[in-house]
């Protein structure tokens, strides 16, 4: 329910030892909670997105191949100028049209912008810009395709720094041993076997996987829609209740020691009248301040 959501955040930022911004990780504590009452180990699907090619994001350079035939210069300053207009989803197409790959795709946990950093932190930082990060792993695959590059950013970034942490953190608390069998070696072997054509094609992500799962599953499962672990904190931002609760962290001592509490008021409000979509910003300063609390404050 909401209220068990909640009012188990504290806890679960306690044993994840670091912040961690992923909605999700909440409802995988649940998961991980009744898989235990009746088991000691379970196998989970973490990996298979990144090897095989599950990822929405990954049809991006097919829907954008026709606009890259433009030349670079009028596609850079075509998106120069959609920069300064109001951000719509025509409007960011021109924009990520403008630039290279390692400009456009930092990987899944690209939430801020350099500005957005500057303008909400109060305190100085030397903490590296995003490509700065990428860099490093864009330049071991720069002779490979577009996706397989996405890939790699993904499994050396986002896989390690979210999805397993999360799914290893999450089980733990509970003594429940969690084993992810996509990422054996035999397994990645052949994942990096498969040509591009066959990971990711116009309508279906993991193509070649849903084609070997055909042999053994149900079409219906074995064609489902990619689908996370949704969880509709979006809504439940919006509610009096749910909004107050983050507003009391947002205009806290802790909140005032590290970010420019107006701007993080100014998410916060722009997201419950409907103005933007901030969940992920907003989430992403709530969980810092609770991770915080837990470690910092004394109680």
């Amino acid at each position: 329910s909401p209220e068990e959501y909640w009012n188990s955040l504290s806890k679960i930022q306690y044993h994840m030892d670091e912040p961690l911004a992923d909605p999700a990780a909440v409802a995988l504590f649940f998961v991980c909670q009744i898989a235990s009452e009746k088991v000691k180990a379970v196998l989970s699907g973490e990996g298979a997105d990144e090897i095989f090619g599950g990822y929405n994001i990954y049809h991006n350079p097919a829907d954008m191949a026709s606009y890259f035939k433009i030349p670079r210069p009028i596609r850079k300053a075509v998106g120069a100028v959609a920069e300064k207009l109001p951000h719509k989803h025509g409007i960011n197409y021109l924009i990520r049209g403008s630039k290279d790959l390692d400009e456009r795709f930092i990987g899944n946990a690209y939430i801020f912008s350099e500005k957005e950093r500057k303008d909400i932190l109060s305190i100085k930082t030397n903490a590296p810009d995003a490509m700065a990060i990428t860099k490093p792993f864009y330049d071991k695959v720069r002779d490979q395709d577009q996706v397989t590059q996405m890939q790699y950013i993904d499994l050396h970034l986002w896989m390690t720094g979210d999805i397993l942490l999360k799914a290893d953190k999450m089980s733990m608390a509970h003594s429940l041993e969690l084993r992810v069998p996509f990422l054996d070696r035999k397994v990645m072997e052949l994942a990096e076997q498969i040509p591009v054509k066959d990971r990711d094609t116009e309508t279906e992500t993991k193509y070649a996987m849903r084609l070997a799962a055909l042999q053994a599953c149900p079409p219906q499962t074995a064609k489902k829609k990619k689908l996370g672990f949704p969880v509709p904190l979006n809504d439940w931002l919006r509610e009096d209740k749910y909004y107050n609760k983050v507003k009391a962290a947002f205009q806290s001592d802790i909140a005032e020691k590290f970010f420019v509490t107006s701007e993080l008021m100014k998410l916060l409000d722009d997201h419950k009248s409907g103005k933007a979509l901030n969940m992920q910003k907003i989430w992403s300063f709530y969980t810092f301040i609770l991770w915080y609390e837990q470690f910092f404050v004394l109680n």
